[in-house]
């Protein structure tokens, strides 16, 4: 498998951290169901409060996962990359500046990333994501400008379109021999009805008379095409970043996003959130079995359920620490 920059080199915005195994099977009890094409992983937050060390452990992934949508963001504010206190762009710095909910999904789609790096997923393929793809949120662009030039214009920002994140299967010589691509949701109470509305979308009515929209998460895996959206965004950033190194790599995305070739895809599914007060350990709020019947499409599915406790509090810390001296933790 093709490792970036080559020679010993690697290019400082491509995603080369390797996540923190030591340190997740620490923080995290798992427990692992499913059968056939369909996977369930549940991973709960072992001890409470977590302990200072998580935030020391998570942060280089997270610095490395952001690291090409900084570089292209301060760019293209004009900043610098670490502005002194006065400086234009002092305020507007990537990620740490954006809204609290807008760092709050961006933490759910590292995690996905995470995850499907660090542990076993349906089809036990060795997965890897050569780079994130962040740099395509206009909106967040959109709000560094506007920040960096007048620090009061702080306002919501919404999400970013496309998969939330996409991994590849590679060969040794760089081949992508499959995809995993999905959606990734953080919510701060998670509670069996919070998780329905996730996945069905919005409703109407009470209980089990409620009527769901089919406009959540089960409808955009379900009516995913195979080729995950952001292929393309991934083929043309390993070519600016390192076509030598990933020529092969790039070829194979080539050839899929013109239909020559079909690498099978996995979806995967993650929603992370609070343990709710009446939810006992163990518990999962979907199925450990077989796969829900909601979803309706014939690729595996990976279904991953991460339970914190404190988890906006730990989202803050790494987000507030990344790229400042001495941790900032």
């Amino acid at each position: 498998m093709p490792q970036s920059g080559g020679a010993g080199h690697p290019h400082p915005v491509l995603h080369t951290e390797k996540p923190p195994l030591t340190e997740l099977k620490s923080f995290f009890t798992d427990a692992t169901g499913g059968s056939g094409t369909y996977g369930h992983l549940l991973l709960e937050q072992s001890t409470a409060p977590f302990q200072d060390g998580i935030v020391d452990a998570l942060r280089p992934y997270f610095e490395s996962a952001h690291a090409d949508a900084r570089e292209h963001f301060h760019k293209a504010v004009r900043i610098s990359l670490h502005p002194e206190a006065g400086e234009m762009g002092a305020d507007a710095t990537y990620p740490n500046c954006l809204p609290p909910k807008t760092i709050r999904g961006l933490f759910g789609e590292v995690m996905a990333g995470m995850i499907a790096e660090a542990y076993p997923m349906v089809g036990t393929k060795s997965w890897r994501i050569p780079i994130f793809l962040f740099r395509g949120h206009g909106a967040v662009e959109d709000y560094i400008f506007d920040l960096a030039r007048d620090p009061t214009k702080k306002r919501e920002v919404h999400g970013r379109p496309g998969n939330d994140f996409i991994g590849l299967e590679m060969a040794a010589d760089g081949t992508v021999t499959a995809f995993i691509a999905g959606e990734a949701k953080w919510r701060a109470d998670l509670t069996a009805s919070t998780m329905d509305t996730i996945m069905k979308g919005d409703g109407t009515g009470k209980g089990a008379a409620r009527v769901y929209k089919d406009n959540g998460v089960w409808n955009d895996i379900n009516t995913a095409l195979p080729v995950p959206k952001g292929l393309q965004q991934m083929c043309d950033l390993l070519a600016i970043k390192d076509r030598d190194t990933f020529a092969r790599t790039i070829l194979s995305l080539d050839e899929a996003l013109l239909g020559k070739s079909s690498p099978p895809r996995t979806d995967l599914v993650l929603v992370a959130g609070n343990r709710s007060p009446t939810r006992p350990n163990g518990a999962t709020l979907l199925p450990t079995a077989a796969a829900p019947a909601d979803y309706k499409a014939t690729r595996p599915l990976q279904i991953v359920e991460i339970v914190l406790e404190g988890g906006e509090d730990l989202i803050k810390r790494i987000y507030t620490s990344l790229w400042v001296k001495h941790g900032g933790a």
